[in-house]
């Protein structure tokens, strides 16, 4: 990796993203191309503006004469796409752009790809990889007794962002037989950590918790996550990038199933340590129980048997260490929070009131 375009860097993952292989690479230069949709802000990267490393463009992932100009100006040899519509919500109640965005996105990036890589033999095939964030929703739900998600299991997506994101898991892998282009895709499981959109279960637990309002669990509570701390994702991105062979997928996850419940309960009890003085104090008491989301997939679980064999890599964070480093980032910057909260966007959607459902994925 020396040239890096990260699709959709201004949102959640692909900031942390940016931020950790900037960190950690000192010769990397990345570009980054974002829409800057509802979940895509520059208040993510703020402190990032003036590296002489990082660049950022304003565009849409399927503006294929844009994608076109950044590969050959910025001579890209990789590239990272995490551009996507992600909540599950939003693409019950409207799954156009979950459409046009994963799946036609994706297909233009690729056509993007091989043209400058392959047809115009910009580079040898061992010196570029085009390397596709998934998400463990395209497998659909687990039963009580299932063995976890891994590399094998078939594809069963529920709702139309994971049918979309499975889509767009076809295409590339499509493209690597087809055009021999160089990929890797990683299946990861439910994020969470610094920057994460405020409509996301634990961000919007924090935030409700913080200002006393009531903590929403879809139905009884007892779907099953697998809860992955976003800094130990990126780790497993870089690995598979620069170990992983070409046409392959990993399986990342934290190594944890608790329930929705349980991740609630845990964040009130960081929040009452946090905050032992807050009127609301215990926030347990703010848990309330509202309407089941349809299709809600009952549970997720991970086998990280092979990511961990062939490259060495394993979560380094707990799941009670990981929300505490997430907890007190949130409360150290509500300047942040404020600023996300406060776009159209955002504010349309709790409006709407589809937000107060529980904002789970």
């Amino acid at each position: 990796m020396r040239n890096v375009l990260v699709t959709g860097g201004a949102g959640f993952i692909g900031s942390n993203f940016i931020r950790y292989m900037l960190a950690i690479e000192p010769e990397i230069n990345i570009v980054n191309l974002d829409a800057l949709t509802y979940a895509g802000s520059l208040e993510n990267l703020r402190d990032l503006s003036s590296q002489d490393r990082y660049k950022f463009v304003h565009g849409m992932v399927g503006d294929r004469s844009k994608v076109d100009q950044i590969l050959r100006d910025h001579a890209i040899d990789t590239i990272v796409h995490f551009a996507a519509e992600t909540h599950v919500d939003r693409s019950i109640l409207g799954p156009a752009m979950f459409i046009e965005t994963n799946i036609v996105g994706t297909f233009e990036l690729l056509e993007a790809a091989r043209s400058y890589w392959i047809n115009e033999s910009a580079f040898s095939s061992d010196q570029v990889r085009f390397h596709h964030i998934s998400t463990d929703e395209v497998f659909g739900s687990l039963g009580p007794e299932d063995p976890p998600f891994s590399e094998l299991t078939p594809y069963a997506p529920n709702s139309p962002y994971a049918a979309s994101k499975a889509a767009s898991d076809h295409l590339v892998r499509s493209y690597g037989k087809t055009y021999n282009l160089p990929f890797s895709i990683t299946n990861c499981s439910n994020n969470y950590g610094p920057y994460q959109f405020p409509e996301k279960l634990i961000p919007l637990m924090i935030s409700n918790a913080l200002n006393g309002l009531p903590l929403p669990i879809y139905g009884d509570g007892k779907q099953i996550r697998d809860w992955l701390y976003v800094e130990d994702h990126c780790r497993a991105i870089r690995e598979v990038i620069r170990k992983g062979n070409p046409g392959e997928t990993y399986i990342v996850g934290g190594n944890t199933q608790p329930t929705n419940m349980l991740v609630v309960q845990t964040l009130c009890e960081i929040m009452d340590e946090c905050l032992p003085n807050s009127k609301f104090v215990p926030h347990e008491s703010l848990i309330t129980h509202v309407i089941d989301r349809p299709g809600h997939d009952r549970r997720y679980a991970m086998d990280i048997s092979k990511i961990s064999t062939e490259l060495g890599w394993t979560p380094k964070l707990t799941l009670e260490e990981g929300l505490l480093k997430t907890v007190q980032w949130y409360l150290e910057n509500q300047a942040w929070v404020e600023a996300i909260s406060n776009q159209a966007d955002y504010q349309e959607w709790l409006s709407r009131n589809y937000i107060q459902r529980g904002g789970q994925k």
